[in-house]
C-alpha cells in the first residue's frame, strides 16, 4: 500500500525522528543508557552554560560530535536519497541532528534541531565542520567560542528551516512519518498541517503514537530501513 500511496502522490513530504538515526546504530541520546542519562542537558545543553561553563559544555558536546562520527547513513538514508533524485519525494524535514541525510545524497532537508557536522563562532557566527571538534579546536580565528551549529535549550527552531518545514507540510499530497513518536513540539504539528491541508498521512515507528487515529496508514515493529526497501524494490 505504502508503494501505491507514494506514485500516487504527486508531492511527497517525508518527516524523520530519533528511530531513523537509531537504525545506524547511533545512540538515542533520550533513552536510559544514553548520553543525555549521564549528564542533566537541560543544565549543559544551553546558552548560559555556554557563555559560563564552556568547558564542561564543550566536553559534552565534543563527546556527541565524536559520537555522531562513528557511524554512517544505513539504507533508508540511501534509499531516500535515491527517491528524490528519481522525483518521488521532493523533500525531508528531520528532528535529528547527526546529519545523515546530506551524507546520504538527500539535498531538500529541513533540519529543525541543527546540525552536529558543524560548528559555528558563538560572536561572528562562522562556519566550520565539525571536525574543529574533533580535533580539539574550539576556537575561532576572532577568538569567540565554537559551539554545534543546534538548537540549544531556551533557543527558537531556525527560521528558515521552520517555514520551508510549514510551508512543505501545507503542500504535501502524502506525508510520511518515519521513526518519530511525534511527542516533541512545535514538531510534531507538522504532520497535522498536512493532513488539514488534504494530505494522506502515513506513520511508520517501532512504537504506537498519538498521532495514529489520524494516519491513513500505520506501520509498526517493522525496521524503516526494510520498509524503504520494500518500496525500493518494487519500483
Amino acid at each position: 500500500m505504502l508503494s501505491q500511496l507514494l506514485h500516487e502522490s504527486n508531492y511527497t513530504v517525508i518527516f524523520t525522528g530519533a528511530g531513523m538515526s537509531t537504525e545506524s546504530g547511533l545512540p538515542d541520546f533520550r533513552s536510559s543508557n544514553g548520553l543525555w542519562n549521564k549528564k542533566d542537558p537541560t543544565q549543559i545543553a544551553n546558552v548560559d552554560s555556554l557563555n559560563q561553563n564552556v568547558d564542561e559544555f564543550i566536553e559534552f558536546y565534543r563527546e556527541r560530535v565524536l559520537a555522531v562520527k562513528e557511524y554512517k547513513p544505513h539504507k533508508g538514508h540511501k534509499i531516500l536519497a535515491k527517491l528524490e533524485r528519481k522525483g518521488m519525494i521532493q523533500s525531508i524535514i528531520t528532528q535529528n541532528v547527526d546529519g545523515f541525510h546530506q551524507l546520504a545524497g538527500s539535498h531538500q532537508v529541513a533540519e529543525l534541531h541543527g546540525t552536529l557536522q558543524k560548528v559555528h563562532c558563538q560572536n561572528c557566527g562562522k562556519e566550520y565542520s565539525s571536525e574543529e571538534y574533533v580535533n580539539q579546536a574550539y576556537y575561532c580565528e576572532c577568538d569567540g567560542v565554537l559551539r554545534p551549529s543546534i538548537v540549544l535549550f531556551g533557543e527558537m527552531l531556525p527560521e528558515i528551516d521552520f517555514q520551508f518545514a510549514f510551508e512543505e507540510s501545507k503542500k504535501a499530497e502524502l506525508f510520511i512519518v518515519l521513526g518519530s513518536s511525534l511527542s516533541v513540539t512545535p514538531a510534531n504539528q507538522f504532520p497535522l498541517i498536512a493532513k488539514e491541508n488534504g494530505a494522506k498521512l502515513v506513520v511508520i515507528n517501532q512504537e504506537k503514537t498519538d498521532f495514529d487515529r489520524f494516519a491513513d496508514l500505520v506501520i509498526n515493529d517493522k525496521k524503516i530501513g526494510d520498509v524503504l526497501q520494500e518500496v525500493d524494490l518494487s519500483n
